[in-house]
């Protein structure tokens, strides 16, 4: 680079780029600890919401009586922790525990910096909108954690499938948004044009991986992962006998776990073939040099995510194996999500 040349991001968007990272980091880590914690139960062990207080655990025998009888008095320990005793219960509690420091921990991360930041004129005005949507979606993911933990402490053992998806629904654009304008703060020089049935294959591709770890929301939610445990039939057929028991047939959709997991598995191989064609005709003189690698990275990890998928299945849901596909579900997105950036955002090519 010559004296003259100009660096690709200004250097005083060094400190928001590095707000960003951090902030995507943080999401990563909420979503695996997360996964964790409903894979454990344990996400019904704490049964009040006290954003300040909450933050002190039980300090004394006494207080940790409270907290056991509060518990015994949810449905959940009746079902799925029928017979636990104080110190299993106890080791639950510190998962919930740790997981809404955690929480709370990443609405920190979001916030403080970003009034720094925006104080200190560090984040450009085109970008205020925007940024400033992300603490505001944090904090609505807090109560909205606490809206889905309130559905099973009183007629359910378990949190409302529809609340637990909405949750991650949430987190997942609270990741796009962060990632997106990362993204917008890199711009990358490039003599490739991509034609229109590109931007929109691509779309298509990242739109379907959001809507895939959406079903998944809903088989974790009826815990449909640890039936039908057989691949690539279910049971002895390709459509499980359970399916459309259910009526009206959105409610089957949504609230029968036969009918979940085919979802899932479908819209997952589904979704795989046409991230994995995508990949494979990827070529940087067509997309760009870093559109087209990311797009041969989201066919690996998706690739790798099938592979676990099928194993965690098999295996009737294991927390490591839980975890890992939660996790590469939600990286395949990310490395979708910047490829996308990229191939939208190079000059289009009059070609079709």
């Amino acid at each position: 680079m010559t004296d003259s040349a100009q660096p690709a991001t200004p250097p005083t968007y060094l400190p928001l780029q590095r707000w960003l990272i951090a902030c995507i980091v943080a999401v990563f880590l909420a979503v695996v600890v997360g996964g964790i914690t409903r894979l454990t139960e344990s996400g019904l062990s704490i049964t009040e919401w006290k954003p300040v207080s909450g933050v002190l655990p039980p300090m004394t025998a006494v207080e940790w009586d409270a907290a056991f009888e509060a518990f015994q008095r949810i449905p959940q320990a009746e079902t799925t922790h029928k017979g636990i005793t104080l110190a299993g219960f106890k080791l639950i509690y510190w998962w919930e525990w740790f997981h809404r420091i955690l929480a709370r921990s990443v609405g920190l991360v979001f916030a403080i910096p970003f009034v720094v930041l925006l104080a200190r004129g560090g984040i450009p005005e085109r970008l205020h909108a925007r940024l400033t949507v992300l603490p505001l979606l944090t904090l609505g993911q807090g109560a909205l954690g606490w809206y889905m933990v309130q559905s099973g402490l009183a007629e359910r053992s378990s949190v409302s499938a529809y609340r637990l998806t909405a949750h991650l629904a949430l987190a997942l654009a609270i990741l796009v948004i962060a990632l997106w304008t990362l993204a917008d703060l890199r711009p990358v020089a490039s003599d490739a044009r991509p034609s229109a049935r590109w931007r929109w294959a691509t779309g298509l591709v990242v739109a379907l991986l959001f809507v895939t770890l959406l079903s998944g929301g809903f088989v974790a939610g009826l815990r449909a992962g640890r039936i039908y445990n057989t691949f690539p039939l279910m049971g002895e057929t390709f459509v499980p006998l359970g399916y459309g028991q259910l009526t009206p047939w959105w409610r089957d959709a949504f609230e029968n776990p036969a009918a979940a997991q085919f979802h899932h598995r479908v819209l997952a191989i589904g979704t795989a073939v046409l991230v994995l064609l995508l990949a494979l005709r990827a070529r940087a003189g067509v997309l760009g040099a870093e559109a087209a690698r990311a797009l041969h990275m989201m066919g690996a990890v998706v690739l790798a995510q099938v592979a676990l998928g099928i194993a965690t299945l098999l295996l009737a849901v294991p927390i490591a194996l839980g975890v890992a596909h939660q996790f590469t579900g939600v990286l395949a997105l990310s490395v979708g999500v910047i490829a996308l950036y990229r191939v939208l955002e190079a000059p289009e090519s009059a070609s079709r």
